[in-house]
């Protein structure tokens, strides 16, 4: 009798156990399908949010190339001059005029201030390389970086001295062929010229170049942080000048630019200096992230003459479409979609006396 008893406590017990780890499973299964749902309700909210954006910073396009309302007041500068509206399209966070909320961000980055991959010249890459490369760079690889170029983007299968062409390529893992054209079709083909990836490693290409448009110069009031590191002449100190004073005000011609940097520094850049816009458009917008941390904060204020200014946008990745705007009266014609984009350098200038 006893050992019925016993017996029975133990299948009680086994049972009890088994029931807990069930019930345990099923409840961990219908967390796990909560948050699931939850996420997935949050991910589809914030992309309706970003397409939102994007049609709305379409809209901001289109008015640009509309004729200004007569009442519209011109933002004025420090000395009282009308400022250039689109010269706002340089990458800063903007208040649209069909409002997207402030939980989405949107930047829009005008190609007049990258650098023409399909318009530049030869010495003008060299230049750009030989800064790529630091102090003294050995001529030879400047030479062979060159000669890659020239074999890439000529009309022949015919390797130059220190060359590559497709049958250089071909060997590769995985084989491809050269372009044998002039025009380049996407920013991020310049990896695949001989020795250019490795020039670049690490860097945002699509931040600094473009393929599109016809200009060669670069247009100070709309360039990227990666442009101006790449032009000759301009340090990590000058770049930052330079950024911070279009904050306020901006470059209405060389003499501007040569108020801000050394003479023998304006000598070295002043070829690449524009002043023209351009109707293609790098379009990113994504959801505003707030600084998680009190260590966060206390870093992603910008100094600005030792003053804090702005936070740091913590966001490198956001959804990005390349377009062409050219009349107000047709929907922009898009070039490129990529929903992981990396975002160019947003941070404030680094300016501290």
């Amino acid at each position: 009798m006893r050992r019925q008893r016993g017996s029975v406590i133990i299948i009680v017990l086994w049972t009890s156990i088994l029931l807990t780890v069930l019930v345990t499973v099923m409840a961990g299964k219908v967390q796990l399908s909560a948050r699931t749902a939850f996420h997935n309700r949050t991910a589809v909210t914030e992309m309706a949010n970003v397409a939102s954006a994007m049609n709305q910073a379409e809209m901001e396009l289109i008015l640009e190339r509309m004729q200004l309302p007569i009442d519209q007041q011109l933002e004025l500068d420090e000395e009282g001059v009308a400022r250039t509206p689109a010269y706002r399209f340089n990458g800063q966070p903007l208040t649209l005029q069909y409002p997207t909320g402030d939980d989405i961000v949107v930047r829009i980055y005008d190609h007049a201030g990258k650098i023409n991959l399909n318009r530049i010249r030869t010495e003008d890459l060299r230049l750009i390389i030989e800064k790529r490369l630091g102090l003294e760079p050995d001529a030879q690889v400047v030479q062979d970086l060159l000669a890659a170029w020239t074999d890439w983007t000529d009309l022949n299968d015919m390797a130059g001295i220190n060359g590559a062409e497709s049958e250089y390529y071909e060997t590769l893992d995985p084989p491809y062929s050269a372009r044998n054209s002039p025009e380049l079709d996407t920013v991020e083909e310049l990896r695949l010229i001989r020795g250019f990836d490795e020039l670049f490693k690490g860097f945002n290409l699509e931040a600094a170049f473009t393929v599109y448009g016809s200009g060669s110069s670069v247009n100070f009031n709309l360039a990227t942080r990666e442009a101006l590191q790449l032009l000759p002449g301009l340090t990590d100190e000058l770049i930052e000048q330079l950024l911070l004073y279009r904050e306020t005000r901006e470059f209405r011609n060389r003499a501007d630019v040569g108020d801000l940097i050394p003479v023998e520094n304006l000598v070295e850049v002043s070829n690449w200096i524009g002043n023209n816009t351009s109707v293609f458009y790098s379009v990113y917008a994504y959801p505003r992230a707030e600084v998680e941390s009190a260590e966060d904060e206390d870093v992603a204020q910008s100094v600005n003459n030792g003053e804090p200014v702005r936070e740091v946008d913590p966001v490198t990745q956001a959804f990005m479409e390349i377009w062409e705007v050219r009349s107000p009266a047709a929907r922009a014609r898009v070039y490129k979609v990529d929903p992981y984009a990396q975002l160019p350098d947003t941070s404030a200038p680094k300016v501290e006396d």
